[in-house]
């Protein structure tokens, strides 16, 4: 096992392969040495949302405005995967769930680094944590909707399917005062035409959808999410990140650095696709 000076040097190795400039590299080298233990996560196209202990605490709305609603973008599809390619914007999306201490990190992380981001959140992690959802909120982020227990939707019968997407809803409506501003099906990056007609008739105008993986869920250390998302991320762009992985809080830092050394700025999805 690598010493934390050791980790440190990897980590900058990595990142210079991975063309990150010097400055990025240094932030990932303090960051690197601050995380938490990183959990393991099973191989899988999306990571489950993990077992949640304890009795869920009772949800308590919000007092404050009520959250931005769904939009419909005119011209868009009914499942959106990319914003437009001709303005230097992207979207960093987070799948809500894992530790909260973890995803307060990660929201910090993106805040000090001037960063808007979209947390799609699974209902049962809001249940058991309900005062994030204001959380987000508050630091001029964006909440949606990720299915009340993600479960692989695409293979549900119709009702047992509409009851995930509205379940998720409800507790984001009781929150926030709104369903949320997107829908991502859970276990898949693609809704079925099924999927896709249930989250209309529940709200959303659209699916959100994803165009750059960083494979974060599978815990590979920092340096390869920087890699793998620095290596595919253009214009428009918008990336599937998760809450509840230490290597996600480790990346934000020099990620956010590399992102503004090529001019790119990270919007919420709701602003990538406004005009």
């Amino acid at each position: 096992m690598l010493s934390q000076p050791g980790r440190r040097a990897a980590l900058r190795v990595a990142l210079r392969a991975a063309g990150v400039g010097a400055a990025g590299a240094a932030a990932a080298g303090l960051t690197a040495a601050c995380g938490p233990g990183r959990p393991r996560a099973a191989p899988a196209t999306e990571p489950p949302s993990g077992t949640l202990t304890g009795p869920a605490r009772p949800a308590r709305p919000a007092q404050a405005a009520p959250a931005a609603a769904p939009r419909r973008f005119a011209g868009q599809p009914a499942e959106i995967g990319h914003g437009p390619r001709d303005r230097p914007r992207v979207a960093l999306t987070f799948h809500g769930n894992g530790d909260p201490a973890i995803a307060r990190e990660v929201l910090t992380a993106a805040e000090k680094g001037g960063a808007k981001v979209t947390v799609l959140a699974i209902g049962s992690w809001l249940d058991a944590h309900p005062e994030l959802a204001r959380r987000i909120l508050d630091g001029g982020h964006e909440l949606g909707n990720h299915t009340q227990r993600h479960l692989a939707i695409n293979d549900m019968p119709e009702a047992e399917a509409y009851a995930e997407i509205t379940g998720c809803a409800q507790r984001l409506k009781r929150l926030t005062g709104s369903i949320g501003t997107w829908f991502r099906p859970s276990q898949t990056q693609y809704a079925t035409p099924l999927v896709q007609k249930l989250a209309q008739r529940a709200g959303y105008p659209h699916v959100l959808s994803y165009d750059v993986d960083s494979l974060d869920f599978t815990s590979p250390g920092a340096a390869a999410v920087i890699r793998t998302v620095t290596g595919t991320i253009r214009p428009g762009s918008v990336v599937s990140l998760h809450f509840g992985y230490a290597d996600t809080v480790d990346a934000m830092p020099p990620l956010l650095e590399e992102l503004a050394r090529r001019n790119l700025r990270a919007v919420t999805t709701t602003e990538l696709l406004t005009p």
